[in-house]
């Protein structure tokens, strides 16, 4: 296990290092002046020319990319801006201030966001999935199965905005969607995110409800479940004890995508209901054409993509005991 743990580590590193040098490239190379994008929309001559100084645009591609990941670990110093302490992922020249501390600043609204939604979407998924494959063919069945393809054809940005209308400003029955920090107040940090929660989790509670049956309805079918169910083993133990283990492998590997994807920040999300998140921060910084801070969003979220998949893969051998990792 810490070989295979080691070696994923070392391939994440080089996975990192290859996106974080081709967005480089994709934002500083193929504009004819990146500095004037990166300046904002209200920008001095003065204060261009400043920018282009801190950029190093008159220096060679590998020499402004190699000047950048050296931030990374020892920090940069932007004359006429401030320090970028390490780490440093650049500095935003539309907000002046350093990207990591404000991607640092958002963190924990998305977390918050994918923590909620995920503890909702994962239990009534996963649940409604199992019953769904123990009632194959019933009604039940085909009414999770219906529901479940209609959710997925759904979109946030519709059904989130005609919640807020009708639950929040209509109805009344909830709070107006906002983040507070649990430490101040655990009881406006709940209400405040149930409603992009509940929408959240209905998108993907629908993907794990049909994901869930398929792999249970599939190892149901196996021939050691069928096996174990002839040797006199009860229905309920089999279902969960070898069909469920089996089942997990696939549901897993998309949570851990999912995860990566969440925690990287949910735009449209946090977009419908104007949260101050990760993803909202990535929205209005390319409205800013605030390319610094771009930069740092995708970094980050490739990051928790990368480092969610390690984890999912160390998962694994605890999950299925036919797997070993060496």
């Amino acid at each position: 296990m810490l070989r295979f743990l080691v070696r994923r580590f070392l391939g994440a590193v080089v996975t990192l290092f290859i996106i974080s040098a081709v967005t480089f490239m994709l934002f500083y190379a193929v504009p004819r002046d990146p500095a004037r994008i990166a300046c904002g929309k209200v920008c001095t001559p003065e204060t261009l020319e400043l920018i282009r100084h801190n950029m190093g645009i008159a220096d060679p591609m590998p020499t402004q990319l190699w000047n950048w990941l050296t931030g990374i670990f020892l920090g940069r110093d932007y004359p006429g801006f401030g320090n970028c302490d390490a780490p440093c992922l650049g500095y935003s020249f539309v907000n002046r201030e350093p990207v990591l501390g404000t991607i640092l600043d958002r963190f924990p609204t998305t977390f918050s966001l994918f923590l909620g939604s995920s503890v909702v979407f994962l239990i009534f998924g996963i649940g409604t999935g199992m019953v769904a494959a123990l009632k194959q063919g019933k009604a039940t069945d085909k009414l999770a199965s219906s529901a479940s393809l209609i959710a997925s054809s759904m979109q946030i940005y519709f059904v989130g905005t005609l919640a807020l209308y009708v639950l929040v400003y209509q109805w009344q029955i909830l709070d107006q969607p906002g983040y507070t920090p649990f430490t101040d107040n655990p009881a406006q940090w709940f209400s405040g995110l149930l409603l992009p929660w509940l929408i959240l989790a209905l998108i993907f509670t629908a993907n794990y409800t049909r994901m869930t049956r398929s792999q249970m309805v599939e190892q149901l079918n196996e021939d050691y479940v069928r096996t174990a169910r002839a040797k006199g083993l009860s229905r309920q133990n089999v279902f969960f004890r070898f069909a469920w283990r089996g089942a997990m492998g696939p549901i897993v590997t998309i949570f851990g995508i999912d995860m990566g994807v969440l925690l990287g920040g949910g735009m449209i999300t946090e977009k419908t209901f104007s949260i101050q998140g990760i993803g909202l921060l990535a929205v209005k910084s390319a409205g800013n054409n605030d390319l610094p801070m771009l930069l740092g969003v995708m970094v980050i979220t490739a990051s928790f993509v990368v480092i969610c998949n390690i984890l999912v893969d160390a998962c694994y051998a605890l999950i299925d005991p036919r797997i070993r990792l060496a």
